[in-house]
């Protein structure tokens, strides 16, 4: 069945004040058989913004862009990979044209780097019924229009800290929104949204710390395979594929 962008696009926009999540409320919507293909979630603030692995995402109330798009995925189950890395190509996209100021890149798996730094994170929960990918809910949260940020989070940033402009709310939701549902309505071919991941993947031919159980270790990041494996090459030469969630990856 062919796919009608336009009507995608034109799927309601529902603005909160406050909410526990965006992508909690967005799956309370699927779970009612009230979702449709393109109803985007925005809040101004969250109260227990999710993050990957269990992990809670904070936001200044007003300042950041939190967001949950709901799509059904053009992709196979086999290649839910290729899904989030289409997802975060299309907001790579974006942020990259806003300001030359900006060098954005991709953390594995989906974090939104720039200029070295943390700006926000995707969280993409799937829902599977029976053997059917229904549905896609795609979270993010970007810090936009903070010109600080807590002391704590050294590795973290926001687009105003970013260029010294200040964004407007609306019409980056607009570009993002407009540019995850295009290119996940109408997919590239594999070969070409992974070759955009890899050249634009974070740390790509450096050497970068990892850990695990309190071990620690460096590795050079070389790229990531169309299911999902960051390959590295260790120190001693020996090439491995690590799984998202396997090794923690270590700032500084």
């Amino acid at each position: 069945m062919p796919v009608n962008l336009q009507a995608i696009l034109d799927a309601p926009i529902i603005q909160l004040d406050t909410i526990d999540s965006t992508n909690n409320y967005a799956m309370r919507l699927v779970d009612a058989d009230t979702a449709q293909e393109g109803l985007t979630i925005v809040a101004a603030s969250q109260t227990q913004g999710k993050g990957q692995r269990g992990h809670t995402w904070a936001d200044n109330p007003g300042e950041s862009l939190l967001m949950s798009l709901i799509i059904r995925p053009q992709h196979s189950l086999e290649r839910q990979f290729m899904f989030s890395a289409t997802v975060a190509v299309a907001i790579a996209n974006v942020l990259q044209k806003l300001d030359e100021r900006c060098d954005v890149q991709i953390k594995w798996p989906n974090d939104i780097i720039i200029n070295d730094k943390k700006a926000g994170g995707i969280l993409i929960e799937n829902i599977i019924r029976g053997s059917s990918w229904t549905y896609a809910v795609v979270g993010l949260g970007l810090n936009v229009n903070q010109p600080l940020l807590p002391a704590e989070l050294p590795y973290a940033t926001s687009l105003h800290q970013a260029t010294g402009r200040r964004f407007d709310m609306d019409e980056l939701l607009s570009q993002l929104r407009q540019e995850i549902i295009t290119l996940t309505a109408h997919p590239q071919a594999d070969e070409d949204i992974l070759a955009q991941y890899n050249d634009s993947l974070f740390r790509k031919g450096s050497f970068q710390a990892f850990g695990k159980d309190g071990d620690r270790w460096k590795a050079e990041i070389l790229s990531v395979t169309p299911d999902g494996k960051l390959q590295v090459r260790l120190e001693d030469g020996t090439g491995i594929g690590y799984v998202h969630g396997s090794v923690e990856w270590i700032w500084g």
